[in-house]
């Protein structure tokens, strides 16, 4: 048996190990700074020129909904359709928001077959 190996690992793989374990952990520092970040975050997605609004948080809670007493006059089914509408539009905002922001996070990760 050859003396100085160890369990297989040289002093370099275990400062990779190291590294790669203090990475980790300042990503899940970084990603729970993001949640907190996305809860406060308002996104606002509207129909009908603005005649209807929803606004949601950075992870998708739904916050307030805004209707314009114009937009009330339209009718049931078109006032239906509008607030459908301002709350897809929310939605994808705020989902392409959580994205953007998630990518940012991992940009300068390096991970093995990404």
């Amino acid at each position: 048996m050859s003396q100085n190996k160890g369990f297989g690992f040289g002093l370099g793989k275990m400062k990779e190990i190291a590294q790669a374990i203090q990475k980790a952990q300042q990503v899940q520092e970084d990603a729970k700074k993001l949640q907190e970040e996305l809860e406060k975050t308002e996104i606002e997605g509207q129909a009908g020129n603005g005649l209807v609004k929803v606004v949601m948080s950075g992870n998708q809670e739904p916050l307030r909904v805004e209707i314009s007493a114009e937009a009330l006059g339209e009718g049931a089914e078109v006032l239906s359709d509008l607030v459908f509408a301002a709350m897809k539009n929310a939605y994808t905002a705020s989902t392409e928001t959580m994205r953007q922001r998630m990518e940012a996070l991992t940009a300068n990760l390096q991970l093995p077959g990404m």
